[in-house]
């Protein structure tokens, strides 16, 4: 019955921010492919989630028994706790159960469970789903729901972006497994970034191509090319999946030419026939593109955030990021205010301060440069 009407519910939905079901399919087929039973015997709980509605739900009940799960728990955030509010929709789930509660479901999340087959039907999946409103409003940070994830042993989940730093520590401090998807620039933030660089969290297998497709809340205005009307997809570019929990494409190494193969054939004109230019400010080489890292190269190199997505640990380690503060200790200069001012005159011909400690800086025709922010990597030897 919750099978049937979950299915006309969701077709009378209108158009949400929610992860597409093919995406969550292939990326959770990238750890079962590594280890079949990763799931296993395991407690799943889907936080920040909307289980009347969500693709997440909807994967892990469908394939419950395949995966082999012990328990799977599901929870939603109260629409009037929302800090973006929109017309909400009331599923035929809710609405058709006793349980139903007009006021409860404004101000109360909501839980879902799966654990057994409660319809006799001899299979365990979305018709065996029970639900409950919370006594809260389904905040991941509330007591309700913490005793949630310290019952759970995998998090999987879209976390809000503007709390994602929030979220990975409160998925930290209790030492759990997860796969959540972030913005890319997440990658930088001085929360995460240790944790990537201490191979304590990793970038997951990825969206296809790199694109992630996701339904919105309402019509908004976009860039040409980024929604679709056809199917009320919005595309994303910057969005990425991070994880704990291994999988073979993070221990494929790069094939890679030498420093002077680089030299000789590399297809990029800032490579071929020049080399690689120093920093002024740290002792390592410019690399901005990932194809042309050069394979016997013993000393630091600055890549672009992007190489996380092809990073492979018995490869290459982390040593540092290159930021004002110089958390990581490899700086070799730090420019004096003078010095930013007089870069930026030179640069821009009028008076400013060029923040140079912010990145790494190059001395192109004489002109001081900072570059984006680099990820500082080196060679496992």
């Amino acid at each position: 019955m919750a099978n049937k009407t979950l299915t006309k519910a969701k077709a009378a939905k209108n158009d949400e921010f929610y992860t597409q079901f093919y995406d969550i399919e292939t990326e959770m087929e990238a750890y079962l492919d590594y280890n079949r039973d990763v799931f296993r015997g395991k407690t799943v709980l889907l936080p920040c989630d909307d289980p009347e509605w969500s693709n997440f739900t909807r994967y892990f009940a469908q394939n419950f028994e395949a995966l082999g799960l012990k328990k799977l728990i599901s929870t939603s955030f109260a629409p009037e706790s929302k800090t973006y509010k929109c017309g909400y929709q009331l599923s035929l789930f809710e609405t058709e159960s006793p349980k139903f509660d007009k006021d409860k479901t404004k101000t109360h999340g909501k839980i879902f469970v799966l654990t057994e087959d409660t319809t006799g039907d001899g299979v365990i999946n979305l018709d065996d789903l029970q639900w409950d409103y919370l006594n809260g409003d389904g905040d991941f940070r509330s007591e309700e729901v913490t005793k949630l994830r310290d019952e759970a042993d995998i998090i999987v989940t879209n976390p809000p972006f503007s709390l994602f730093r929030e979220f990975v520590a409160w998925i930290m401090e209790a030492n759990k497994e997860f796969v959540i998807i972030g913005n890319q620039n997440a990658i930088t933030y001085k929360e995460i970034f240790p944790l990537l660089m201490n191979n304590e969290i990793w970038l997951g297998n990825g969206f296809k191509g790199g694109n992630a497709f996701f339904r919105v809340v309402e019509d908004r205005d976009y860039a040409s090319g980024v929604y679709d009307k056809t199917t009320g997809l919005v595309k994303f570019r910057n969005c990425c999946w991070f994880t704990n929990i291994d999988h073979g494409r993070r221990h494929q190494p790069l094939r890679l030419m030498t420093e002077a193969e680089n030299i000789r054939f590399s297809k990029h004109k800032e490579i071929k026939g020049i080399g690689y230019q120093k920093y002024e400010n740290y002792d390592a080489i410019e690399v901005n593109y990932c194809d042309a890292i050069p394979s016997d190269y013993d000393g630091i190199m600055g890549v672009y955030s992007t190489f996380f997505d092809k990073y492979c640990p018995e490869q290459f380690e982390i040593v540092g990021m290159c930021e004002n503060k110089d958390l990581y200790k490899l700086k070799t200069k730090i420019y004096s205010t003078e010095e930013c001012k007089a870069a930026y005159y030179n640069k821009f011909n009028k008076k400013g301060t060029y923040d140079l400690n912010a990145s790494g800086v190059l001395l192109k025709d004489g002109i001081l440069e900072k570059v984006f922010q680099r990820i500082l990597i080196r060679k496992r030897k």
